[in-house]
């Protein structure tokens, strides 16, 4: 194994350390707060996982939450990568599903699995677009896209909810909603009598392309150079724009796949509310990844797990579900500045060294 190698090996060893640290912390904390709640924290965390992962029907569950959560966060690292902060991932997972619903319910044609995979790409193109519509305002004009992502969210989730309630509500519906889509267009599922799609094996698939993309390939390396110093990537050619222009692309694709995962094999229609947040809490799954590609898997999987735990638990007890949100908030903060576990603990060991050492020094002394 060469330098480069044993870098990339320790770097990546620490960035897992420092999530996992992160996770931990989190946990801890948010025992803490469930203590104060009037609740037992090993209790909550003992149901919240044996409900999740304690039974087959909880293990299914906790997969099929994960999928959404895996084409988001993977969506957010592939913008990170470069530099951006895609904000906007709810808004493209709303019309990625919109527009996998219109072509699930009017494009008649074809057969199963080829109207399936046009469906999904339909939904890929949607959330794309979203992608391209922010990456324009950027290049274009110089607006952040964590601003216009965050209000391009509002202005679709209003004209997805506008739709549901008026043009596309059918009438003999009682709540806003799309008339069903297709069968042909639907997901096969991997269980029987879950949500557990052919969706997660995509996204799979989707994570290892994107490390092999962002690794092996030059259009990876200058993703990787805009992001570390966009100003020696200019000098050396590469078009910083044009980079910002395709992470945000594809970072919406990926989004917009999540909702068409939820219209095909969830919902079999679009509705109204059709996310649980979903597009937000991709954002956490990156950041406890480490934003790769491949970690994302884990820690969608990991999230899945502590949401369908909390579901199953909240169905039966009085355990609010927003602990579960709690921890991974604090998995946000604890990954995006580290210095707050890290500079407490450089401090203690800094202490316990000088103890140590106070006694050698003054027995030295002595001996002079």
């Amino acid at each position: 194994m060469n330098e480069h190698s044993r870098k990339r090996v320790s770097d990546g060893v620490m960035m897992f350390g420092r999530s996992a640290l992160a996770l931990l912390v989190a946990l801890l904390i948010g025992g803490v707060v469930i203590s104060l709640g009037g609740y037992s924290f090993v209790e909550v965390y003992t149901a919240i996982f044996k409900g999740s992962l304690g039974t087959s029907r909880g293990m299914l569950l906790s997969l099929a939450t994960a999928t959404p959560l895996m084409f988001t966060g993977l969506g957010f690292a592939i913008g990170i990568k470069v530099g951006i902060v895609n904000t906007g991932l709810e808004g493209q997972l709303y019309m990625g599903g919109l527009t996998a619903a219109l072509v699930g319910i009017y494009v008649d044609f074809l057969p199963g699995p080829t109207h399936a995979a046009v469906t999904m790409l339909a939904g890929a193109i949607g959330g794309g677009a979203v992608g391209l519509l922010m990456g324009w305002f950027r290049t274009r004009f110089g607006a952040p896209e964590v601003i216009t992502g965050i209000m391009l969210n509002s202005i679709i989730t209003y004209f997805t909810g506008y739709l549901v309630n008026g043009p596309l509500k059918p009438a003999e519906a009682a709540s806003p909603q799309t008339a069903p889509i297709l069968k042909s267009a639907e997901l096969s599922r991997l269980a029987s009598k879950s949500q557990l799609t052919t969706a997660l094996i995509v996204c799979v698939i989707l994570c290892i392309l994107i490390y092999l993309l962002q690794r092996r390939t030059i259009w990876g390396f200058k993703m990787t150079a805009v992001g570390m110093n966009p100003l020696a990537a200019k000098v050396a050619g590469i078009n910083g724009s044009q980079m910002y222009l395709a992470a945000l692309v594809l970072s919406g694709a990926m989004a917009g796949l999540g909702g068409a995962a939820l219209v095909q094999g969830v919902f079999k229609r679009f509705v109204d509310i059709i996310s649980n947040g979903y597009g937000f809490q991709g954002i956490p799954v990156s950041a406890l990844a480490a934003h790769n590609p491949l970690g994302v898997i884990f820690a969608a999987i990991l999230f899945g797990v502590l949401k369908a735990g909390a579901t199953m638990v909240n169905q039966s007890t009085t355990i609010p579900f927003e602990f579960v949100d709690m921890v991974q908030a604090l998995v946000v903060v604890f990954v995006a500045a580290p210095s707050i576990i890290l500079s407490p603990i450089q401090k203690i060991r800094s202490f316990i060294k000088k103890k140590d050492s106070g006694p050698a020094a003054a027995g030295q002394g002595g001996a002079a």
